[in-house]
């Protein structure tokens, strides 16, 4: 199985990465067509804190995107 990267700028995803992609973008995302925090930030025009603490709010009110927390 291939390692997840930015569909943007090919940086290596993390489960959080794949997570916001699907929320913010389309819960049915194919991994190849996810993002990383950092180009999602610019996509959207927010922060990579902004998204990083909606993240965690998501990960606390039990969203099944945010299960575990990527290492780091």
């Amino acid at each position: 199985m291939r390692e997840a990267v930015c569909a943007s700028c090919g940086k290596k995803l993390g489960t959080d990465d794949v997570g916001l992609s699907r929320k913010l973008i389309n819960r049915g995302l194919e991994e190849k067509d996810c993002m990383c925090v950092s180009c999602l930030s610019v996509r959207f025009s927010a922060s990579e804190d902004v998204l990083r603490k909606k993240i965690s709010e998501w990960r606390e009110a039990g969203c099944l995107l945010f299960r575990e927390k990527d290492p780091g």
